[in-house]
């Protein structure tokens, strides 16, 4: 049967979906509990008190029933409205995307574009500020995986808490992966998920939710109640006393709760050194090799995925291809205006390993010379090598 050709065994190092661990596999057979067993409820408030550690929040933090694309619209939804001047931060596809759904609740939008291959500035955002002191609400993608690169959110939160608004994070693909939690950047809504660096299946959101931000969308009323994209229905749903406004994803909660130990017990900071050294490997491997990393400087080059540009006349879509059939590496193409443009591999969670770096760089050279590049692949290799020894 066709499909069965695609099912051979892979290394499957894309932006994401990512690998997930082996034991977070096994959580998710772990029994499905009725979500009203008082076991359950126990369960799902210590899994909420873990989200909380890991996130370092203050306060509770709010998991939604779907991956975390629905926490993204849920928040432009329960936080704008149509009296609000939005500031949207577009360095990249993900961040130029939010901007529609903050144009669905507002009609004043503004915007702050650079090239996707660019960072935000926090003197641009500073500048827009001031000019525009009507501006209530400002939005922000921490890493914006079809670029490979990462805004200054620590900064920009700054000003913004100074300003008075409210700052929306995407922290989809950072969190977890390097030094990033919500009250770091001032967030009022910071959306990440397991499903990314914590190396977990896409089926949930987590979300910081600040005590600000909490009153905004109560005093909101077009904020979604009683549907999907309700943030406020969620509130107290940690609570064994509370009911859940619908069924609970149970075996996904299963799952972000194994996550959430391997992570904590592992220790952050071990982790987010692990997808460091790893994006740095393979950005010393792409150089030596030949090639270029997207990123306007390596400075704002992601520690969870590394773009890598595609050379002038070559094929990307069978470039990949050529990976997966030759050496059963999977990576990610771009996405809208980088389509085709660069290749993304990602570090994130499992393949967070050095060893994956030097898996990369071979299925990516070999795939590269097929298409008549003649790259210097052991070149290339040596240079993540000594990356990765420097660091033993």
């Amino acid at each position: 049967m066709r499909y069965l050709e695609h099912a051979d065994p892979v290394i499957t190092l894309t932006a994401g979906p990512v690998n997930a661990y082996a034991e977070v596999l096994r959580g998710l057979g772990r029994t499905v509990l009725y979500d009203y067993d008082p076991a359950f409820q126990l369960f799902y408030e210590g899994v909420v008190d873990k989200a909380q550690k890991a996130m370092r929040l203050s306060n509770k933090p709010v998991i939604l029933h779907g991956e975390p694309v629905l926490g993204l619209e849920a928040a432009a939804a329960s936080l704008i409205t149509p009296d609000d001047v939005v500031l949207n931060l577009a360095s990249g596809v993900y961040g130029k995307g939010f901007g529609y759904w903050a144009k669905r609740y507002s009609p004043h939008l503004l915007e702050i574009e650079v090239p996707y291959n660019e960072a935000i500035d926090p003197q641009a955002v500073e500048a827009m500020l001031k000019k525009h002191p009507e501006i209530t609400i400002v939005s922000v993608c921490h890493h914006d995986t079809p670029s490979g690169t990462i805004n200054p959110i620590d900064a920009i939160g700054a000003l913004v808490s100074a300003h008075g608004g409210y700052l929306i994070v995407d922290a989809v693909s950072s969190f977890g992966g390097m030094k990033t939690h919500p009250q770091d950047c001032k967030a009022d809504i910071y959306v990440t998920g397991p499903n990314k660096c914590l190396g977990a299946p896409p089926g949930l959101t987590m979300m910081g939710v600040s005590e600000r931000a909490w009153a905004k969308m109560k005093g909101n009323e077009a904020a979604p109640r009683a549907s999907m994209l309700s943030i406020v229905d969620w509130e107290h749903a940690w609570s064994p006393d509370k009911p859940f406004p619908f069924t609970p994803s149970v075996s996904e909660i299963n799952g972000l709760d194994v996550a959430l130990d391997l992570y904590l017990d592992e220790g952050p900071e071990a982790v987010w050194a692990r997808h460091a050294l790893t994006a740095k490997a393979m950005r010393a491997g792409v150089t030596a090799m030949g090639l270029s990393i997207w990123a306007a400087s390596d400075s704002i080059a992601s520690p969870t995925t590394t773009a890598v540009r595609t050379p002038e006349g070559v094929d990307e879509k069978a470039l990949r291809q050529a990976a997966r059939a030759r050496y059963g590496v999977v990576f990610s193409s771009g996405r809208g205006e980088t389509l085709g443009k660069l290749t993304r591999i990602g570090h994130m969670g499992p393949t967070a390993q050095p060893i994956y770096a030097i898996a990369a760089l071979t299925a990516l050279g070999g795939a590269m010379n097929a298409a008549g590049q003649k790259l210097a692949i052991g070149r290339g290799i040596d240079a993540a090598l000594a990356v990765i020894d420097a660091d033993a």
